[in-house]
């Protein structure tokens, strides 16, 4: 039982359709894929058809932009009730923070004497649903100023970047609240890889399951082996989901191959027994032997 339960679309940041991610992940092997789009459940309906032709199973998530004692974290949270008013409500907002900053960045970057107009972002980013930073990146890349997606956000793009604009995100406590209320799972995603596992240490994140925290994305390429070690003993002891997925970005993001890191399936059996408990009317599309 092969399965991984972090994949975007280019409904987000991606660059495949949902119904091609999940035929890609057919292709690998894969018998359960999880959609994680940022800040978006636009793309369940059409990954959800693609999992019957392929015969995948799908689990339905969401990848949310959230922040933690002034660090960016981001949240998965898997099989929430897409219908509910409040986490729509709250994922609206995030969205348009995301593309309200936009035009600002592309400012910045035309000060810094790079043609980064929005119509050449718009021709960039084709049809994504949500454009945010890795669009920009993207746009650097097509322009000839980086040669990828990490180098843009090194050189422009990231947290005190020349580039970088602040946008709106939820605190980490009130959507763990928000998602358990829409009947989701919340799972850290990467939480010692990408600049906040200086707010993220065990006594934090014991206190996040005091108030809703169901797991941890453990294997994933941004931590090594002993980063690995450490955040398994945390969700040992704290009686914690350990999840691992690929991160997969189609071409936006290359190394994260679909599969390249996998979930238990017992782990994936305590996300499914955890959302049935919680009400969620969203469950797995297909059929998955958990064994």
């Amino acid at each position: 039982m092969t399965i991984d339960l972090h994949t975007h679309s280019r409904v987000s940041d991606g660059t495949a359709s949902p119904r091609d991610l999940v035929h890609a992940a057919a292709a690998a092997g894969l018998q359960v894929v999880a959609i994680t789009d940022h800040d978006t459940t636009l793309g369940w309906d059409e990954a959800a058809a693609a999992a019957v032709e392929a015969g995948v199973a799908l689990v339905r998530g969401i990848e949310v932009s959230t922040r933690f004692r002034g660090a960016g974290v981001h949240l998965l949270a898997y099989l929430p009730d897409a219908g509910d008013a409040a986490l729509q409500e709250e994922l609206s907002r995030i969205v348009r923070g995301r593309e309200d900053r936009v035009p600002t960045m592309l400012a910045r970057l035309r000060e810094l004497g790079i043609p980064a107009t929005e119509e050449a972002l718009a021709a960039s980013a084709g049809d994504s649903e949500v454009t945010g930073r890795p669009h920009v990146a993207d746009l650097l890349v097509r322009l000839g100023v980086v040669r990828d997606r990490d180098q843009a956000f090194a050189e422009y793009l990231a947290d005190g970047g020349p580039a970088f604009v602040d946008r709106y995100a939820p605190e980490l406590p009130a959507m763990l609240s928000v998602v358990r209320a829409a009947g989701g799972v919340p799972v850290l995603a990467h939480p010692w890889g990408r600049g906040s596992a200086h707010v993220l240490d065990e006594r934090a994140i014991a206190g996040l399951r005091d108030q809703g925290l169901a797991g941890i994305e453990v294997d994933h390429l941004d931590h090594d082996p002993g980063t690995r070690d450490r955040l398994r003993a945390i969700a040992q002891r704290l009686d914690l989901v350990v999840t691992g997925s690929s991160d997969h970005h189609g071409t936006g993001k290359t190394g994260h191959d679909l599969g390249c890191e996998t979930t238990a399936p017992d782990q994936l059996a305590r996300i499914l027994d955890l959302a049935a408990s919680l009400g969620s009317p969203t469950t797995l599309i297909g059929k998955a032997e958990l064994t």
